[in-house]
């Protein structure tokens, strides 16, 4: 019997291996990219009916020669690492998995607010040396409870995080390109404003929107000059919104307070990337959707996508919605 092959791009660990595999449907054939000797991607790549993504970058190249492919399956919301011109001109569906990592991004974006206000990598650090700083830094350390919150971009994730943001007692203010239904804004309290009344006025501001050209280097001098002295910036969406070389200059001069750094304009980011350099900075590398409860989401939908191609079916968030091929 000739199963349907998968071939899934990114490299991946044993037990990130061990879990792609225990979802794997029963009928497919399963390949990974970083394993193939250059012979192999050669000889497998024409053969495979589906393309797993999550970072590595696809376009012309591969799609050039997939000859049989039915799908690209993007595990996680961002499609920038997918040429979607090049999938458009191949005829190729190009599809991702809203909100299934929006609980981990949000999780994520509360702990680098609390991390930066509580001074935690400072007081981990400096306790672990037998330096007992129970007074010095109250001065200097905040709470939620009473910060107003700006969110630009209000999709899932947003919304995720703006609901746990409101369950430590913050002000829900936000921008998007597009204002959310009024009974969403009625949950959660969160009032829709102009992008620079939003850096204005928030505390706290956090990023969950995707990386277009219309949002690439959002945030420069001018836009991190009108924020408040006092506030953070989150970044849990992707590098390119925020220009760091100006991000630096804004915290090293203390224009801003701090920032919760989980994107980078090239990633890895390089060890010498200035804003490694700085306490009032928090670094991740793009783990926000990095839980094993996400994974299990993530893959479940993913493989149903590719299930339901395969049964004749359409696939589920098509980002790119061509004819598919089966």
């Amino acid at each position: 019997m000739n199963h349907s092959k998968i071939i899934y791009f990114d490299h991946v660990f044993p037990e990130f291996k061990k879990i792609i595999n225990e979802h794997l449907p029963q009928g497919f054939e399963l390949l990974f990219w970083q394993d193939l000797n250059e012979k192999e991607q050669k000889e497998y790549l024409p053969e495979a009916d589906y393309l797993i993504v999550a970072t590595e970058k696809l376009g012309e190249e591969i799609f050039s020669q997939a000859k049989n492919l039915k799908l690209i399956q993007k595990t996680g919301i961002g499609v920038d690492n997918i040429d979607l011109d090049a999938a458009r001109r191949f005829s190729l569906p190009v599809a991702n998995t809203p909100g299934a990592n929006a609980t981990g991004v949000a999780e994520l974006t509360i702990l680098l607010i609390l991390a930066l206000y509580r001074k935690l990598p400072k007081v981990n650090i400096e306790t672990k040396k037998g330096n007992w700083l129970m007074w010095e830094l109250r001065p200097f350390s905040f709470e939620m409870e009473g910060k107003t919150h700006g969110f630009i971009g209000f999709g899932n994730i947003g919304r995720e995080a703006a609901k746990r943001s409101k369950a430590f007692g913050t002000n829900i203010i936000y921008y998007d390109l597009f204002r959310t239904k009024p009974e969403v804004e009625e949950q959660l309290q969160a009032n829709y404003v102009p992008l620079e009344e939003l850096l204005r006025k928030s505390n706290i501001v956090s990023l969950h929107l995707p990386l277009l050209p219309e949002t690439k280097g959002l945030l420069g001098e001018k836009e991190l000059s009108i924020m408040k002295q006092n506030a953070v910036l989150i970044n849990v969406s992707r590098g390119g919104i925020v220009k760091e070389d100006a991000l630096y200059q804004a915290l090293k001069s203390d224009q801003i307070a701090g920032a919760g750094i989980d994107v980078w304009e090239s990633e890895p980011t390089e060890s010498d990337n200035p804003l490694l350099s700085l306490e009032n900075v928090i670094a991740s590398p793009h783990i926000g959707a990095g839980t094993r409860d996400t994974l299990n989401r993530v893959l479940r939908t993913a493989f149903q996508n590719i299930k339901s191609v395969n049964e004749g079916e359409v696939p589920s968030h098509l980002v790119l919605d061509v004819k598919v091929n089966v």
